[in-house]
C-alpha cells in the first residue's frame, strides 16, 4: 500500500452524529461530549491540554492531521524506521512550535497513538503487540474485547465511530487483494505476520463492522512447549510424530479456538525435509519449517461474482502437482469428498483440520460435508471412503479454565455394517474442577492400534511405555 493511500485512510474521521444509528462517539471519560474533527491544523495548535482523556484525543487529533497534512507522499513506506523517525521528528517539532504543556508520559503516549494510526491498525495496534493476548474482537467502534490464557476481558481500546474501523479494515484487506461491501459484507483475511482475520460488516453486523483477530504467535510453539503446557504428554507427541514419519492419514479435530492450527502447525514440521509438501488455505497461516513447500491460498469472487477459486479446486489442482504430501488449513464443505479421495489414491500422509467436538462427530461431519460436493453417492460409499482413507482422528478441546487439551487420539478402525468404528489409543479424563482449574490425567488407554504395522515398516520403533503406561501424563 502507498504511502499517500495508508495516509488518506489514517484521517480522523466526524465523530458519529446522534442520527446515524450509532451513539456518538463520546471520549472515554464519559462525559458526553462529542468531539469535533478539528480544521486542517496549518496554524498554531490549540492549547487546551489537560489531563483530561477527551482534552489529549482532541490535541492527538489536531497533531494527527497537522502531521498527515505535511508528510511527503513519496516517501517509502516500506522503510519503516525512517518514516517513523520523520514523524516523530514532525511530532516534537510540531509540539515545540506551538508550545504545548504535556507531560513525557503523554507525550510519548500521544506520538506512539499517532504513528499506530499512520503506520498500523490504529487503536488495535497496542493490543496486536501484546504477546499475552491471543485474540483480539472488535464489536463495532466502542468496545473491543481481547482473550488472555482463554478469558475474555474488555480493553480500553476504541475507535472514534463506524468509518474509524472501516479505514482500519480497508488497511487490513488491501495488500491482499480482498474487499469487503455492501456486496460483500463479510470476509476472511490476515495480517503480515499470519494472524487470522475475520471481518463482517453493516448490515449483516448491527453493532458496526466487527473484526475478529486470530493472533499468530510470534514464536513457534514446539512439540517440547505441548508437554511444557500439559496440552499433551511426551508419549502423546512420540505416537503423533511416529504416525506423521509413517505417513498416516490424519485429521485434527476441535472446536473454535481450541488450537487446531497450532497442533496442525505442530504435526506438519514432523513431515520429513525431503518430501515435496503443498498447503491449502483460506487465509495463509501455516508456517512449515520445511524447505519444499508450495503455498497455496482460495480467492474469492471479484465484484461481477467471477474468478473465485475454491479450497476443492486447490486440492483437485494440487493432486497434479507431484505432492507427496497435502496439508489443509481446514475443510468446511465439499472438498472434504476430494481430500478423501486423494488420501485414497496415493496420497497418504495428508493433514488436515475441521470443526467438531468429538471424534465420532468428526466423522459426521466429514459424512455431512461429502454430501455438500454435490456428487450423489450413497451414504455407505462415503462412509467406506471415510473409513478407508482416514487413519488417526486428533481431538483438541479448549477446557472450562481456558486451558487447551488433547482430550483423544483415536484410531480409524474400518466400517463394521452401517458405522464407522473407532477406538481410543490416549484419552484425556478429568478428575475434578477445584479453583478455577481443571485436574484429570492424559493416559494411554493400553491398546495397540491395528496400524502398528506401518510404524515397523517405516523403521519406526515405539517403546511399550508409549501405549501401556497407565501413570503417564499426571498433572495438576
Amino acid at each position: 500500500m502507498s504511502l499517500l493511500r495508508r495516509i488518506e485512510g489514517s484521517r480522523p474521521a466526524p465523530a458519529a452524529t446522534p442520527g446515524d444509528g450509532h451513539p456518538p462517539a463520546a471520549p472515554p471519560g464519559g462525559d458526553g461530549r462529542v468531539l469535533d474533527r478539528p480544521a486542517a491544523a496549518t496554524g498554531p495548535l490549540s492549547q487546551t491540554a489537560s489531563p483530561a482523556r477527551d482534552g489529549m484525543r482532541d490535541i492527538r487529533t489536531q497533531l494527527q492531521t497537522k502531521i498527515i497534512n505535511n508528510l511527503d507522499p513519496r516517501l517509502d513506506l516500506s522503510d519503516a524506521k525512517a518514516v517513523r523517525s520523520t514523524i516523530e521528528e514532525m511530532f516534537n517539532r510540531f509540539v515545540d512550535e506551538d508550545g504545548l504543556v504535556i507531560t513525557r508520559v503523554d507525550r510519548q503516549r500521544m506520538l506512539d497513538q499517532i504513528l499506530d494510526e499512520i503506520l498500523g491498525f490504529g487503536p488495535i495496534q497496542p493490543l496486536l503487540n501484546d504477546d499475552t493476548i491471543t485474540e483480539v474482537m472488535v464489536n463495532g467502534p466502542f468496545r473491543v474485547y481481547v482473550e488472555r490464557k482463554g478469558k475474555l476481558t474488555l480493553s480500553d481500546a476504541t475507535f472514534m465511530n463506524d468509518e474509524h474501523v472501516m479505514r482500519v479494515i480497508e488497511r487490513i484487506i488491501a495488500p491482499i487483494g480482498r474487499r469487503v461491501d455492501e456486496s460483500k459484507p463479510f470476509e476472511d483475511a490476515r495480517l503480515p505476520d499470519g494472524s487470522r482475520v475475520n471481518i463482517i460488516i453493516p448490515p449483516l453486523a448491527l453493532n458496526g463492522p466487527v473484526i475478529t483477530i486470530r493472533k499468530f504467535p510470534k514464536y513457534r510453539i514446539t512439540p517440547e512447549d505441548y508437554v511444557k503446557f500439559g496440552t499433551a504428554t511426551t508419549e502423546m507427541m512420540e505416537f503423533l510424530r511416529a504416525c506423521v514419519e509413517a505417513r498416516l492419514n490424519m485429521f485434527i479435530s476441535g472446536g473454535t479456538g481450541s488450537g487446531k492450527t497450532t497442533l496442525l502447525n505442530i504435526m506438519s514440521g514432523f513431515i520429513p525435509e525431503d518430501e515435496r509438501i503443498i498447503t491449502i488455505e483460506d487465509a495463509a497461516e501455516l508456517r512449515l519449517v520445511q524447505d519444499h513447500v508450495v503455498r497455496l491460498e482460495s480467492r474469492a469472487a471479484n465484484i461481477e461474482g467471477k474468478g473465485a477459486v475454491t479450497i476443492m479446486d486447490l486440492v483437485k489442482n494440487s493432486l497434479r502437482m507431484r505432492p507427496e504430501r497435502i496439508v489443509v488449513g481446514e475443510i468446511r464443505g465439499g472438498e472434504a469428498l476430494s481430500m478423501l479421495q486423494a488420501m485414497n489414491t496415493g496420497h497418504d500422509g495428508s493433514l488436515s483440520t475441521g470443526h467438531a467436538n468429538t471424534p465420532r462427530d468428526m466423522i459426521s461431519r466429514l459424512e455431512t460435508m461429502c454430501l455438500m460436493a454435490g456428487v450423489d453417492l450413497p451414504a455407505r460409499a462415503i462412509k467406506e471412503q471415510i473409513a478407508s482413507a482416514l487413519d488417526v482422528i486428533v481431538q483438541i478441546s479448549r477446557l472450562k479454565d481456558g486451558s487447551r487439551k488433547i482430550t483423544n487420539i483415536t484410531e480409524v478402525q474400518g466400517l463394521e455394517g452401517e458405522a464407522v468404528v473407532l477406538q481410543d489409543v490416549f484419552v484425556f479424563e478429568q478428575t475434578a474442577y477445584v479453583d478455577g482449574k481443571v485436574q484429570g490425567r492424559l493416559r494411554p488407554t493400553g491398546i495397540r492400534p491395528k496400524f502398528s504395522e506401518k510404524f515397523e515398516a517405516a523403521g519406526i520403533k515405539l517403546p511399550p511405555s508409549v501405549f501401556g503406561d497407565m501413570n503417564a501424563g499426571l498433572f495438576r
